[in-house]
């Protein structure tokens, strides 16, 4: 059984992890409407693996016999300046993803919630992941500045991008 205070948090985690899927969808449109489906096919992946973090929290609170809260989750931006911007954006979501996990994990510690830190392991290894993919695009995007040609490169590169 899941104490109040966890519970409460693993729901508000729940909505973070749906927000950012929002967050991810939205600058999927934006890369689509700007002419750049590689990067928006990475995004679509981002959104997809987001909701997935989310339903998986959900799950854990349904296994433990809480009570999972729904809440609507307010809109995401729609539009960046540049890719870079987007970009830059998608790291500072998930570097506030990864404080909210630690944040969740000491919560779960202080209450003697061992199954809950236990889960919460996946999460911490998942965000270091989350937050060097972020960090190397906006690194690449940073090098390739101005240059139209390096754009389209990184944009083909990102296409790429497959199911881990």
């Amino acid at each position: 059984m899941l104490k109040d205070s966890v519970q409460t948090a693993l729901n508000d985690q729940v909505k973070q992890e749906f927000y950012s899927a929002h967050v991810y969808l939205s600058m999927c449109a934006w890369f689509e409407d700007q002419g750049l489906p590689g990067f928006a096919k990475w995004m679509r992946m981002q959104y997809q693996e987001e909701l997935g973090h989310g339903i998986k929290i959900f799950d854990f609170i349904n296994d433990r016999d809480g009570k999972v809260i729904i809440e609507g989750v307010e809109a995401p931006p729609t539009s960046w300046a540049n890719p870079l911007a987007a970009f830059e954006a998608a790291h500072e979501n998930e570097k506030a993803v990864s404080a909210s996990i630690d944040d969740l994990y000491n919560l779960a510690d202080g209450e003697g919630d061992h199954a809950t830190k236990v889960m919460l392991q996946w999460f911490i290894t998942e965000q270091v992941e989350e937050e060097a993919s972020t960090k190397q695009a906006v690194d690449r995007l940073k090098l390739a500045g101005s240059d139209s040609s390096a754009l389209l490169v990184l944009d083909e590169q990102f296409g790429s991008r497959t199911v881990a």
